[in-house]
Order: C-alpha cells, then sequence, then structure tokens
C-alpha cells in the first residue's frame, strides 16, 4: 500500500512509496476532555517503538515529540488528531496514523530525505514483515488505548527513557522567533522542559512550538 497524500505535523508532507513501508490509522474514543489527553502523541511514539522492538528487535529512539529515531535519522512518523464534541466539550474520537519506513535503501529516498530518513532494512540489514510489523502497531496502540487514561505516568516513564532529545542543546521555534535552549526534562503530560544560556526555564508544549536538534 501507499499513500497518496501521506502528511504529518504542521502540514508537512510524509512520503510513503508503495511496497516500502506501514502506513495505518487507529481510532481510539477515550471519554476524557482534550486537556486530559496532551500525552497521546508522546505515548502513541512509545507504542510505536515497542512495537518495532518486539517484531523486528531494533531499538529504535524517539525525537520529541513523536518521531521514531535510528542511527540519528528518521524512521517513523505519526500524527495524532481529536474532533471535539461542541456541546460537551469532550473528545469524541482520536485518530493516531503511523507511518514507518520498513524497507527502503538509501536510493528509495528523494534527495531532499536521503540525509535525515533510514528504514527498518537499512537499520538491521533485513526486511521486515510488514503483515506482522502492523498487526504488532495495532496491539501496542490498543494496549495503549486500554492504558492512557490510567497508566499516564507509567507510559511517559518509558518514554523518557526513550527520549533522544533530553540533554541536548535544541532550537525551540515559538510563533515570534526562535532560541536556543538546553531540553532537561519532560512533564507527564509530555510538555518538554528547557533551559535558556540565561538559567530562566519554560515548558514547551507541543501545540504552542517546537523544538529542533537530535
Amino acid at each position: 500500500a501507499r499513500q497518496a497524500g501521506g502528511r504529518g505535523r504542521r502540514g508537512r508532507s510524509f512520503a510513503s512509496p508503495g511496497g516500502m513501508g506501514i502506513y495505518l490509522s487507529v481510532i481510539l474514543r477515550p471519554d476524557a476532555r482534550p486537556d486530559a489527553l496532551m500525552h497521546l502523541s508522546a505515548c502513541a511514539a512509545e507504542a510505536g517503538a515497542e512495537a518495532v522492538e518486539t517484531q523486528t528487535g531494533l531499538q529504535a529512539g524517539i525525537k520529541w515529540v513523536n518521531d521514531l529515531v535510528a542511527g540519528g535519522k528518521k524512521l517513523s512518523g505519526i500524527l495524532t488528531e481529536l474532533s471535539v464534541e461542541l456541546e460537551s466539550g469532550r473528545v469524541q474520537y482520536a485518530v493516531v496514523g503511523i507511518g514507518v519506513n520498513c524497507c527502503q535503501r538509501p536510493s528509495d529516498f528523494p534527495p531532499e530525505l536521503a540525509d535525515i530518513a533510514t528504514s527498518i532494512a537499512m537499520q538491521t540489514g533485513k526486511d521486515p514483515d510488514r503483515n506482522a510489523l502492523a498487526a504488532e502497531l495495532i496491539r501496542a496502540i490498543s494496549r495503549l488505548s486500554r492504558e492512557l487514561l490510567t497508566e499516564r505516568a507509567a507510559w511517559m516513564e518509558r518514554y523518557r527513557a526513550r527520549c533522544v532529545t533530553l540533554g541536548k542543546q535544541v532550537q525551540v521555534l515559538w510563533p515570534d522567533g526562535m532560541r536556543e535552549a538546553r531540553a532537561i526534562g519532560l512533564n507527564d503530560y509530555a510538555a518538554l522542559e528547557v533551559e535558556y544560556p540565561d538559567g530562566s526555564r519554560a515548558l514547551v508544549s507541543s501545540g504552542e512550538g517546537s523544538a529542533r536538534g537530535m
């Protein structure tokens, strides 16, 4: 399968050639208000990383908020979207979309992605069983769905251990400009705590800003 119009965060495109990857979406129906689901994107990335590791043995890291990385390059992208009922203010459903590069070799990526993208095959030396990995991804997201509201701390603890952004210098992109900072922590709703050169600190949520840097 392939996507004709794969997309990522902030309107970016997501390359999804046929026969090379997994591109799937799962619908969740959490009984919650949107502000109780701020950790969903991060935990979906952790679920994806656990599925990849279980099925292929590849230990992927996570670049905040929800990019799976291996060998310093992007392996997978995740996009989450919510639909909210206007009258009650509660979530009608959430969609978790996952794209995983599985069988690509370097020549399969377009020039603009060649230096920043990788695949399971490139990292492990063999093509994964895409059907088995897709099933494992669905199982992992299903497990997250059951535990999303009750086991948030446990999911975030595993996410922190896998997050390659922590401890790194990053460029924080706010609507009014960019600032250099150091990523020093994550709260239980996946907001990134950063420290600026002057010693001041800030929390960056995925809806307010972004951070560049591995």
